[in-house]
């Protein structure tokens, strides 16, 4: 019998077919981010139990989009860019449990397979979608520069309709990023129970990034449109009352969580 190895699908008997390689994972990217109002009804919608609304700001969301590259300990995805560049656009709300307040991302699309396997292990819900952001250099005969002025568009679409739309002037250097997307992350990771009884496997998890370095960040004037979808419910999070847009690069490393509570 052959012992199959990977941290991930498919396992075979070397591993070096599996998805993803075993933590820890890095990140280097860009994050634009807009922070809004909505109803906190609509937040409570997506909260399954045990959380529960935060207490202060409960209607507070952050659409962010990040143009990530992430790699392994060996960094040799680096070398083929194929393996280590991809773009996602996620929602955060902000929640509770147990007295504690937590970020947690309800809405979250990719354009690599790879990073939908990290969302899987990690409990992000990651889609399959199509991101785009203006990026920064330098030289600004076709970029913005990271300064006051600078302006950054980004669009999120999944099935061929576009969900989201924004548009960031900065304007000045912010002591934040914004504010719902900074606590540790609370997450449901399930598994179906294959005879269609219910979940075989649930658990909360908490996970935040094992290191963090941050540049400077900015904020600025922002303006941010959603859509409808037949198949997306993004836009049930109306913007109510925009609150900021930010601008940040940042580099980051993940290495595991602790589990909250097993629900199953």
């Amino acid at each position: 019998m052959t012992e199959l190895q990977g941290f991930f699908y498919p396992r075979t008997a070397s591993g070096r077919s599996a998805l993803i390689p075993d933590p820890p994972w890095f990140y280097s990217g860009d994050l634009l981010t807009v922070e809004y109002r909505t109803d906190p009804a609509r937040v409570a919608e997506l909260l399954p139990a045990p959380l529960t609304l935060a207490d202060e700001d409960p209607g507070a969301v952050a659409l962010i989009w990040a143009d990530w590259q992430s790699c392994s300990s060996s960094r040799e995805e680096l070398l083929d860019p194929v393996r280590s560049q991809y773009k996602e656009a996620f929602v955060v709300v902000r929640c509770q449990f147990e007295g504690r307040t937590y970020s947690r991302c309800v809405y979250i699309w990719v354009d690599k397979d790879f990073a939908i396997a990290r969302g899987l292990h990690q409990g992000y819900p990651k889609k399959l979608g199509s991101m785009w952001q203006t990026r920064p250099h330098p030289f600004n005969q076709a970029a913005p520069v990271i300064g006051p002025g600078g302006v950054f568009g980004a669009t999120l679409a999944a099935g061929d309709r576009r969900l989201a739309e924004a548009v960031l002037t900065l304007r000045e250097e912010s002591e934040t990023n914004g504010f719902v997307n900074g606590h540790p992350m609370a997450h449901h990771r399930f598994f179906h129970d294959i005879e269609g009884s219910g979940d075989a496997f649930a658990e909360l998890i908490e996970s935040s990034g094992a290191q963090f370095q941050g540049g400077q960040s900015w904020s600025g004037d922002v303006e941010l449109r959603l859509f409808d979808s037949p198949t997306e419910e993004l836009s049930a999070l109306t913007v109510d009352e925009v609150i900021g847009g930010y601008y940040r690069q940042v580099g980051v490393v993940w290495n595991g969580g602790k589990s909250l509570a097993r629900l199953k």
